[in-house]
């Protein structure tokens, strides 16, 4: 159960909340890039909202039947409702904003590639 005076929680905490052992969590965490836990000497200290996405992995992968590949496309679509959701055009499709958002992150990285060059 998360404490809400708490802010990070330890990897064997989670794991213990979560219901899966620490090397599932690493795994996952590997698989899906909106899992960042932060790394202070070494260890995982992850935070309430890493928990939330957590849950919803495992009720995707164990209660839904979710493969990995399945799970991940689906987090990523429940992601840019929520973060580009409120921006977006109701007769845009999720796979639309997805392509927008990739673009996007490839136009800032030539942007500091370009940058770099001008100097």
């Amino acid at each position: 159960m998360l404490k809400k005076d708490r802010k990070y929680y330890r990897i064997g905490q989670v794991s213990e909340i979560i219901g899966v052992e620490p090397h599932v969590l690493r795994f996952w965490e590997s698989q899906f890039k909106y899992i960042q836990p932060r790394r202070i000497s070494k260890r995982r200290l992850y935070r309430s909202q890493d928990i939330k996405i957590l849950k919803r992995i495992k009720q995707l992968l164990y209660e839904e039947g979710y493969t990995i590949a399945g799970a991940r496309r689906k987090i990523r679509e429940e992601f840019l409702r929520k973060t580009v959701g409120s921006k977006r055009s109701k007769n845009v499709p999720v796979h639309d904003m997805e392509l927008v958002h990739e673009i996007k992150k490839e136009l800032l990285e030539i942007k500091k590639i370009l940058s770099k060059k001008m100097r």
